[in-house]
């Protein structure tokens, strides 16, 4: 394995977000110099779950403690599983891997956030040292143990002013007074994703759906209301499944609206938001990445309300910036490095955090 002491580090990072889109695994070069960052996604690929992974990890939330732990094993081994055939298939010759893992409770204030797959079965099946667990130290802390990519962002990707993600929720990190600002801003695909399910579609394919729909301002209103975006900008806040749970869908599900106008309406509450919460900062350049930048309706509506200039990067970096970057959280964890920013989670203080399971 890579000494801690070195430059260069070759690391298998792992992903899976709150849509279930399925497993991101990246394999990525890391490279550092004079405090420097650069970095290169050699490999990368999306292994959608099956109909029985996509059960367990939907149900789990509401299963008994043996359920739950079984399921967290079984699932470790299932990641370590993927990333011994993704070595093969690619010929790849990783120092460590980096596992995100799945989240299935995140209630900070209750200093509580699981994410399930099991470091030492990973580590057990794929013969590798594995870093997992990386938020539960934050959350000790009192922070909200989220967005943890902020710190990729500042080391990363240091050109832009802004680093916009729209995946599951969508969230944004930027440089303010010498320190990293970042939260999240309001659900994204978890939403729309749900509300293409029950038409029988994964998702909602160009925003093709969305632009057919009807905006209900009633809807939108309301949605715009929530006492989240009522919060001061650029405090650490983060949101979770159980906040679209008891404030999301109960509220669309009283209006009764065709599945089209639902997606149309949340399109136009999306883009409001994320301009609301940069609307106090100077014009900028903008690098957004995640699933929903394929959503080019939801894209239009963005760039409607917004007047930072939008960069979209290369097909590598939008699909598969988190586990970019959760890699690289690894290689700092690894390095005894600062890989958790108190400004950006409320945290008492900077950490380090990770489980590491050294295999040997």
């Amino acid at each position: 394995m890579t000494n801690i002491t070195s430059n260069t580090y070759n690391v298998i990072g792992l992903m899976s977000g709150t849509s279930l889109d399925g497993l991101d695994i990246a394999f990525c070069r890391f490279s550092v110099d004079n405090n420097n960052w650069s970095y290169q996604i050699e490999q990368a690929d999306t292994i959608p779950y099956s109909d029985y992974w996509r059960k367990q990890l939907v149900s789990l939330e509401t299963a008994d403690a043996l359920t739950f732990q079984q399921v967290n094993t079984e699932y470790g081994f299932y990641l370590g599983q993927r990333v011994s055939d993704f070595i093969v298939v690619n010929n790849l010759n990783p120092d460590f891997v980096s596992s995100h893992g799945h989240t299935i409770f995140h209630q900070p204030e209750k200093k509580l956030t699981v994410q399930i797959g099991a470091g030492a079965a990973i580590a057990s099946k794929c013969k590798l040292t594995v870093v997992s667990d990386f938020r539960s130290m934050d959350v000790a802390l009192s922070g909200q143990g989220a967005p943890l990519v902020p710190i990729g962002d500042k080391l990363l990707f240091p050109e832009y002013d802004f680093c916009l993600n729209l995946g599951g929720f969508s969230n944004v990190s930027y440089q303010h007074n010498g320190q990293r600002i970042a939260f999240d801003i309001c659900p994204v695909n978890i939403v729309m994703n749900e509300i293409c399910n029950k038409m029988g579609k994964p998702y909602d394919d160009k925003g093709e759906i969305a632009a057919s729909g009807m905006l209900s301002t009633y809807l939108l209103n309301e949605l715009n209301q929530l006492g989240h975006y009522k919060q001061v900008a650029n405090i650490p806040k983060s949101l979770g499944k159980e906040w679209v749970l008891k404030n999301i869908y109960p509220l669309i599900d009283q209006y009764e609206l065709a599945d089209n106008d639902l997606l149309r309406t949340f399109c136009e509450h999306i883009a409001i938001q994320v301009a609301k919460a940069l609307a106090h900062k100077p014009a900028g350049k903008m690098l957004v990445t995640g699933g929903g930048v394929y959503n080019s309706f939801l894209m239009e509506c963005i760039k409607k309300h917004t007047a930072h200039e939008i960069v979209v990067p290369d097909k590598k970096t939008i699909e598969f910036k988190e586990a970019l970057v959760f890699a690289f959280l690894g290689v700092l964890r690894m390095r005894n490095e600062i890989n958790c920013l108190k400004s950006v989670t409320g945290a008492n203080r900077d950490n380090c955090g990770g489980s590491v399971c050294i295999y040997k």
